[in-house]
C-alpha cells in the first residue's frame, strides 16, 4: 500500500519538476527551445518546449533519491534520459524520420538487451492459440516502443491531451502493479506525479497563457517510452501483474488513433509519418467542441476504457473477449476516422435537432 517512502517520492517529483520548469524556461526562451505557430499550430506567441524536459528532472531526481537501485532502474533512467535529449534536438533542429527512428531502435534496444526486458506472449486472446512469440519477442518489443513513442507523440495536438492520456495510463498501471504485488509500482505514480505540475502550466492554471509550456517531442517521446517499460514489466514474465490484453485499454486511445492513422495513410499512398489533420482531437474539435471541451470528451473516454480493462482484469474476463471487444472498437474508430467529415455532420445534425427539441 501507499507508504511513508511513496508519498515523500511523489512529492519530490512534484517539487522537482516545478522547479525545473522555474529554471529551464528562461534558458528555453534564451536559445530558441520555443514552438513557432504556422498553418498547422495556431497557438499565440513563442511557447517555450520545456515540459518533457521538467517531467524528466523531477522523474530522475524521485527516482535516484527514493527507488531502490538496480539494473531495470538505472538503464530506464538512462534511455529515457537518451529519449528526452533526443526529443529536446528534434525540437530544436527538426531532425528527420530516418535519424528519429534509427535513434529510437537504438534507445529501445537497451530496455530488451541491456534490462533484458521484452515481450514474450500476448496472452490468451487467440480462444487458446499459442501466442508464445519466442524470438521475435524481441524485435516485436522494439516495434513497439518505437509505436508507442510515435503514439503519444501523435496525441500532443491540443494543450494537456497528451499529459491526460498518460496520467490516465500512468495510474492504471500503477493500480494494476500495486495490487499484484510489484514493487516497482512507485514508478508509474512518480511519472503521474512529475505530470501533474507539467500540466498546470501547459493548460494556463499558474500565470495564464504568459506561462504556458508545451510538452514537446522530448516530452511525449519520454512518456511513450516510460509507458512500454512499465507495460512491460507489468505483464510480461512470472511476475505479471497484468494480462498483456488489459495493456490495450490502458493506452486504448493514442494505441488506436496511431494505428488508424497508420493505415489510413498507408492507403492513401503517404508516409506514415506525415504530419495531417486526422487524428482524434481533430475529430472531436470538428463537432463544434473547443480545445477544452475536447480534451474533457478525449481524457473521459480514456478513463472509460481504462476502467473496462480494470474491470476485466480484477473479474478476469476471458481475454479472448476482451481482445476481441477491443477489436470491435477498432473498427469503429477506423470506420468514425475514413468517414470523419460524415460522422461529424450526423451528429451535429443529431445534436441541432436535440435542442431545438428542448
Amino acid at each position: 500500500m501507499i507508504s511513508i517512502t511513496t508519498l515523500l517520492a511523489l512529492l519530490l517529483a512534484s517539487i522537482a519538476c516545478y522547479t525545473a520548469i522555474r529554471v529551464v524556461k528562461p534558458f528555453a526562451l534564451k536559445v530558441g527551445l520555443v514552438d513557432i505557430p504556422n498553418h498547422r499550430k495556431i497557438h499565440s506567441g513563442e511557447v517555450p518546449l520545456v515540459g518533457g524536459i521538467a517531467v524528466y528532472l523531477g522523474v530522475l531526481t524521485a527516482s535516484s533519491i527514493l527507488l531502490p537501485e538496480g539494473q531495470i532502474v538505472n538503464i530506464y533512467l538512462i534511455s529515457s534520459g537518451l529519449i528526452v535529449l533526443l526529443g529536446a534536438l528534434d525540437d530544436y533542429k527538426d531532425l528527420s524520420v530516418g535519424v528519429r527512428i534509427i535513434a529510437q531502435v537504438l534507445i529501445a534496444s537497451l530496455m530488451v538487451y541491456g534490462a533484458g526486458l521484452h515481450l514474450s506472449d500476448f496472452g490468451n486472446i487467440l480462444f487458446g492459440l499459442n501466442t508464445n512469440l519466442g524470438w521475435f519477442g524481441y524485435p516485436m518489443t522494439i516495434l513497439a516502443t518505437i509505436a508507442a513513442i510515435n503514439a503519444f507523440n501523435m496525441t500532443d495536438g491540443i494543450d494537456g491531451l497528451a499529459g491526460m492520456l498518460s496520467l490516465v495510463a500512468f495510474t492504471g498501471i500503477a493500480v494494476l502493479m500495486m495490487f499484484g504485488g510489484q514493487p516497482l509500482f512507485i514508478l508509474p505514480l512518480i511519472l503521474s506525479a512529475s505530470i501533474v505540475p507539467f500540466l498546470f502550466f501547459n493548460l494556463g492554471l499558474v500565470g495564464g497563457k504568459a506561462k504556458k509550456i508545451f510538452m514537446g517531442d522530448a516530452g511525449s517521446m519520454f512518456v511513450g517510452l516510460s509507458i512500454v517499460w512499465l507495460l512491460v514489466i507489468g505483464s510480461q514474465g512470472q511476475e505479471a501483474s497484468f494480462r498483456p490484453v488489459t495493456a490495450l485499454w490502458l493506452i486504448a486511445i493514442p494505441f488506436l488513433d496511431m494505428c488508424a492513422i497508420t493505415i489510413r495513410r498507408i492507403i492513401k499512398k503517404r508516409s506514415p509519418f506525415q504530419p495531417d489533420k486526422e487524428h482524434v482531437h481533430h475529430i472531436v474539435m470538428r463537432l463544434g467542441l473547443s480545445a477544452k471541451s475536447a480534451l474533457m470528451l478525449i481524457t473521459f473516454a480514456s478513463l472509460l476504457f481504462a476502467a473496462f480493462g480494470l474491470c476485466g482484469e480484477y473479474y478476469q474476463w476471458p481475454e479472448s473477449f476482451m481482445f476481441a471487444m477491443f477489436m470491435l472498437v477498432f473498427v469503429v474508430y477506423f470506420y468514425a476516422l475514413k468517414h470523419a467529415w460524415k460522422v461529424s455532420k450526423f451528429i451535429r445534425k443529431l445534436l441541432s435537432n436535440k435542442l431545438s427539441v428542448n
